[in-house]
């Protein structure tokens, strides 16, 4: 593995680092504000492997979780995060909150300002609900995945994850390829590694290629063959069943002879290519299991270890404000 990066300068000090009161998507970052993240996430690995001696700075501070849409990983991620940090930490799940009773997301949103969080983490399954909750209360918000619109701290994660298995995001070839239609992580990793200059290939069936995919400045295939020649990076996405209404795919096994990532078919990218999913994988269908163990080229339990750091990482730079850290406030 190459030696992390040193941090950057390249950004302003304090509060200009990130001016963003809220962390909402990945649309409207600049470059310097993505790599200050991907700096300060640094900061948090190596402590949290050694298990140094623990840093509270959030202490005091109550951080609710509300996922109004089923996770496990994320929620977990965040969840150890934030007690990582000294925070207190409240999950509040769908099939307890009372939108389940006819509650508009306005009445929640005005609830949960009620309660005085200083960091709220919110997961729902239509797209933009975070932006509309955001607006509405006094604290800062971490988007966790919303409908088919962002999924931030996952394409954080993402970068973290190439950028030290890699060296660096700029330049490098990443191959995302699955259900890019239905797909918020393909969308938020789309914008965040484009920003840092890497080349991004996308690869669909076409039922599940966004029509407007030229815009996000990415090389767009169907064939996945042609897509992998060369590639650095390549990205599985699943088949996300939940977000469909008709039949976009003829079938798995279908799906898994055109789609699928094989040792063979990896064999046409660069013979280091690094290999991710974001989870969870559905394995013989987009992925096969030989390709998401493989020893060397798998990056997969990497990313969830990126992904606690990177969560810590935004609840520290979002709640520096609240806490009087000198420079934010």
């Amino acid at each position: 593995m190459p030696p992390a990066p040193a941090t950057t300068s390249a950004y302003p000090p304090g509060r200009l680092a990130f001016p963003h009161r809220h962390l909402t998507g990945i649309m409207g970052l600049q470059p310097h504000e993505i790599l200050f993240l991907l700096d300060t996430a640094e900061e948090w690995i190596e402590p949290n492997r050694t298990r140094a001696a623990p840093d509270k700075r959030l202490a005091g501070l109550t951080q609710i979780n509300a996922f109004f849409e089923n996770s496990t990983r994320t929620l977990l991620s965040f969840e150890i995060a934030g007690k990582r940090l000294g925070a207190d930490v409240v999950n509040m799940h769908a099939a307890q909150s009372s939108v389940k009773k006819g509650e508009t997301l306005i009445d929640t949103a005005v609830t949960l300002n009620a309660m005085r969080a200083d960091v709220i983490v919110i997961r729902h399954m239509s797209s933009g609900a975070v932006r509309l909750i955001a607006d509405k209360v006094d604290c800062p918000v971490l988007n966790a995945g919303d409908g088919r619109h962002e999924h931030p701290t996952q394409a954080l994660l993402d970068a973290l994850t190439i950028r030290r298995r890699r060296g660096r995001v700029e330049g490098q070839r990443v191959v995302i390829c699955g259900d890019i239609l239905h797909s918020r992580v393909a969308r938020s990793n789309m914008l965040a590694l484009t920003a840092l200059a890497a080349e991004v290939r996308v690869c669909a069936p076409s039922t599940l290629m966004p029509p407007e995919i030229e815009a996000f400045g990415v090389a767009a295939f169907t064939d996945f063959d042609a897509a992998l020649e060369g590639a650095d990076v390549v990205m599985m996405l699943r088949v996300q069943n939940e977000r469909m209404s008709g039949g976009f795919i003829p079938s798995t096994r279908e799906f898994h002879a055109r789609y699928g990532l094989t040792l063979d078919r990896l064999a046409r990218a660069k013979p280091d290519a690094l290999v991710l999913h974001p989870g969870p994988m559905n394995r013989g269908v987009e992925i096969d299991s030989d390709v998401a163990d493989h020893l060397t080229r798998s990056a997969i339990t990497e990313q969830v270890e990126m992904g606690v750091a990177v969560r810590m990482a935004c609840l520290d730079v979002l709640t520096r404000g609240a806490r009087g850290v000198e420079g934010w406030a």
